[in-house]
């Protein structure tokens, strides 16, 4: 199926083509022809699937073709999403979207000043994206009224909830009209997730997609088994590598990405961290530097990472693989998008290697070994590593892995997929 099959107007359509998008995810075909009937909607999916074009397409063709007096007068749909670099993606979103529409939105949060802010809620705005404590500050000034929104977007409920936000999403759900249109989206759908869901929704229908095995087959998946304390310097090595332009590197805690940050620029390659200990100007900037190649290496934590969303990223490297192997395929997901092809590295230690057996159990892969790097493991007798159905592979420590020397003959390389929309 592709996008001009879905009864989508002109405008929306010749906005996706400039986009370079063709065909819909999963999520964004079922869910674009639900919500155009108005309906109310429950999407158990996470980022990477698809899920803000999946809303924020229709949105866009419901105000276009439902408020012809285009007087911006009052706001008509509200998205409720748990970060602010979210709520950002999600302004970009629309903008790409809907630039052939005379809509108009602004995205507000915590963290800075609010008068820019301000200042466009007053200039009038059809669509407001926001995060829940700026939106309730500026509710309680009388800056936002929410008593004409038709449509109700809750993003990322389970976040909400892991942030603490539950409260709060629940004050700004009492002060929207009953009657309106819902959609409520979920990674997870633990009992209190469940329960907000049963009271804010109005007979849903269900979409249920789960992070598509493209996002591995567009990716060339390797791992180098390492020295803990070797890592430092290999990673470094790695990028010796110039053909890597930009590079997400990931690590498990906020103290050892400001590390990596501070090795990294004692080397000479511009890198900056994004973590919950951040401020949020600091973390957008860090942000806008790496997709505007100001600097070369962004390191991040699973939470800081979670909906960042780089157009044309080309390498994520685990510098620490994560303790949930559905985290593995979570980071690799940041790229190989819309389409594109990506490599994912993973630096795997000794004491991380239960880590590793359990991420090839849950992708079922045989991930590639770089052989002959200067920085394999200590010799501590032999790494068995079990494979998928049963194959085991025996890795002595003073045959590990090397540096392919920028060579990708000895990495899978996996099947591209058509440009898509996130």
């Amino acid at each position: 199926m592709k996008f001009n099959e879905l009864g989508l107007i002109a405008p929306i359509l010749q906005a996706l083509e400039t986009e370079g998008y063709v065909q819909p995810t999963p999520i964004q075909e079922q869910s674009i022809p639900i919500l155009l009937q108005r309906k109310d909607l429950l999407g158990c999916a996470q980022t990477g699937t698809g899920k803000t074009a999946a809303f924020a397409i229709p949105i866009l063709q419901i105000l276009h073709q439902e408020h012809a007096e285009r007087t911006h007068k009052n706001i008509k749909t509200l998205i409720l999403t748990p970060t602010r670099e979210l709520a950002i993606q999600i302004g970009e979103s629309f903008a790409a979207y809907g630039r052939h529409l005379h809509i108009r939105h602004t995205v507000i949060f915590g963290g800075v000043t609010q008068g820019s802010q301000v200042a466009a809620l007053q200039r009038g705005i059809d669509i407001l994206i926001a995060t829940p404590g700026r939106l309730l500050d500026l509710m309680n000034q009388g800056y936002v009224n929410l008593s004409n929104i038709s449509i109700f977007v809750l993003d990322e409920a389970d976040r909400m909830l892991d942030m603490g936000f539950i409260h709060d999403v629940k004050r700004v759900v009492a002060k929207l009209p009953l009657k309106r249109q819902t959609l409520f989206f979920s990674a997870t759908m633990p009992s209190e997730i469940q329960k907000l869901a049963n009271t804010i929704l109005t007979k849903p229908e269900m979409v249920a997609v789960t992070p598509p095995a493209t996002t591995a087959e567009l990716v060339t998946q390797s791992v180098y088994f390492v020295g803990q304390k070797d890592k430092r310097q290999l990673l470094q090595f790695v990028l010796q590598d110039k053909t890597i332009k930009t590079a997400l590197v990931f690590t498990r805690t906020k103290h050892g990405a400001d590390k990596v940050v501070k090795d990294l620029n004692k080397e000479g390659i511009t890198a900056e961290a994004i973590h919950g200990n951040k401020s949020q100007n600091a973390r957008q900037r860090a942000l806008s530097n790496f997709k505007e190649s100001k600097i070369r290496v962004l390191v991040a934590t699973d939470i800081a990472a979670r909906g960042i969303d780089v157009d044309l990223l080309s390498h994520v490297i685990n510098y620490e693989i994560p303790e949930v192997p559905e985290t593995y395929v979570h980071r690799i997901g940041r790229t190989g998008r819309a389409g594109a092809t990506g490599i994912a590295m993973s630096f795997c230690d000794a004491e991380e290697m239960q880590d590793w057996r359990n991420i090839l159990k849950l992708t079922g892969q045989k991930i590639p070994v770089v052989e002959g790097h200067p920085f394999p493991m200590p010799a501590a007798g032999q790494v068995v590593i079990n494979l998928p159905k049963n194959k085991e592979v025996v890795h002595r420590p003073n045959a590990v892995p090397g540096h392919s020397g920028g060579n990708n003959a000895n990495r899978r390389r996996f099947s591209s997929g058509s440009g898509r929309a996130r």
